[in-house]
């Protein structure tokens, strides 16, 4: 099949290299522009530059609504699009253009986090698995019918960096396998309408989702800092009016009373900080914090930075 893409990111990337290492053509490339947002410029492998390598024509846009970008799509007469991190909405007359309209390619486990950072998100809220999803596009962000779907385990230990990893190794087999099945005729009566009654959908990550709230419990917490490890923008909170990452935590062994946000007390090889909603009762664990980055990009571990007990870690100066 004659293929054009439109993606953005090492997610995009791979989805073009995919087309390229398949038996289908790609056609006509449509990317985003280089960004400065924080989180677009982790993970930034040019889906442009891979096209131009390979002689593909390509198109930069902030949105896909002009009539040149039309123009284009319909002279490319491509059987299929496929799409992969596009950042904004596709109007019907491009998603549905093709003969097959639209594959896209979302690295969640629809119809649960749809919209933006699904691993990040995830791994705060303490999923077990995680993964990447073909389905067919429709007027509704991430809601169209399900054609292909592959999930890994999340372990305890994982960071969003190794979600990443694993998740998008399974574009490429995704992309392959949904291509071949609808290009030949496979496909059919093997969509799967998503279950709109279990569906969630998630906004862009900013800094201030990286702020701790000391009233989360102390898991949340640690599944936090594990979310926003390198090469992601640290959790942070302030310390005498300053502000301070969290590199490294873990769930402390054991329990502690008191306010959130206090510094209380060394165990093992960090710093506890009491945490949770209910600490004032002495039941749940506080935040063990093992090692932390002042904003001149300095890092300490935890037991030297904080050098004497008390005082507060506070969500803002």
């Amino acid at each position: 099949m004659r293929v054009a893409m439109f993606g953005y990111q090492t997610w995009g990337h791979r989805t073009l290299q995919a087309l390229l290492d398949s038996d289908h053509e790609p056609v006509l490339v449509v990317t985003h522009p280089k960004s400065e947002h924080a989180y677009e410029k982790i993970w930034d492998d040019s889906v442009a530059e891979l096209a131009e390598k390979n002689g593909i024509p390509v198109l930069l846009r902030n949105r896909p609504d002009d009539p040149e970008l039309l123009d284009a799509l319909r002279s490319a007469r491509a059987d299929i699009i496929v799409a992969n991190n596009w950042r904004t909405w596709l109007p019907p007359e491009v998603f549905d253009l093709p003969p097959h309209g639209t594959l896209n390619v979302h690295d969640s486990l629809l119809p649960s986090y749809a919209g933006f950072s699904p691993l990040i998100w995830a791994l705060i809220n303490g999923e077990e698995r995680v993964g990447v999803t073909a389905h067919r596009m429709n007027g509704e962000l991430d809601a169209g019918d399900i054609l292909v779907q592959r999930s890994v385990p999340v372990g305890p230990a994982d960071t969003a960096t190794d979600l990443f990893h694993r998740t998008v190794d399974l574009i490429a087999p995704i992309v392959r396998e949904s291509l071949d099945l609808i290009g030949a005729g496979r496909d059919v009566g093997r969509w799967l309408p998503q279950d709109r009654a279990k569906a969630s959908f998630f906004h862009k990550r900013s800094a201030e989702d990286s702020r701790i709230d000391w009233s989360w419990p102390a898991e949340r917490l640690e599944r936090l800092v594990r979310a926003q490890s390198d090469p992601y923008p640290h959790a942070y909170a302030f310390h005498r009016g300053e502000r301070l990452r969290i590199v490294s935590a873990a769930v402390s062994e054991g329990r502690y009373g008191g306010t959130p946000g206090r510094i209380f007390i060394r165990e093992g090889d960090g710093v506890v900080i009491v945490a949770g909603a209910e600490a004032y009762s002495g039941r749940h664990p506080g935040l063990l914090v093992r090692r932390v980055r002042t904003d001149d990009g300095t890092e300490y571990a935890a037991t030297d930075y904080f050098r004497t007990m008390g005082g507060y870690l506070t969500s803002r100066p």
